[in-house]
């Protein structure tokens, strides 16, 4: 069997600078309607630069929608017509301050597809050079260099609830062997 719902109606409830709320009639595939609340994102790109030691690169930033720091991989969203590896390559020097000659695409991530259709393109990155920091203006945020086992124990333990992070930190341990 085919499973689907097909769109009815939709609303647009807020139009905001990063994302779209909808609210949507939905049919079933039983015949039946129900409401779908649906948050609409542009996408992003999320990179895991490694140097030749090992490390990781991450960023510790707050975040108001949790109301905490978070520890986190190099992130931001993709501008209309920039493409998801020109995302990564933008976000990582302008946060973390570093070039990669070497990028591996690891995927796309849908962060939560219950309820937004949030695509995170994953990368992987090596081979870095320096280029300086650039951050934007509203952001505030320290650089963490760590040792990739040690980023991995610290996700297996529980202590990395970004989501992206998990992901990232877990293909590219198995992809390095480390």
């Amino acid at each position: 069997m085919q499973h689907f719902e097909k769109t009815l109606d939709s609303e647009t409830v807020y139009d905001g600078k990063i994302i779209k709320v909808l609210r949507d009639k939905a049919l079933l595939e039983d015949g039946s309607a129900a409401t779908r609340e649906v948050v609409r994102h542009q996408g992003a790109s999320a990179v895991l630069a490694v140097d030749g030691e090992g490390r990781a690169f991450f960023v510790k930033q707050f975040r108001y929608p949790v109301g905490r720091v978070l520890f986190e991989a190099p992130a931001g969203k993709i501008d209309p017509g920039e493409a998801p590896l020109a995302c990564a390559k933008r976000e990582l020097a302008e946060e973390c301050g570093v070039a990669a000659k070497k990028w591996t695409e690891l995927g796309p991530l849908l962060s939560s597809p219950g309820f937004c259709d949030e695509v995170i393109w994953l990368f992987l990155a090596e081979e870095l050079s320096d280029v300086g920091q650039n951050l934007d203006s509203d952001e505030f945020l320290d650089v963490v260099k760590m040792p990739l086992r040690e980023a991995r124990e610290a996700v297996l333990k529980g202590a990395v609830p970004d989501a992206k992070t998990q992901v990232l930190v877990l293909k590219t341990a198995e992809i390095l062997g480390k």
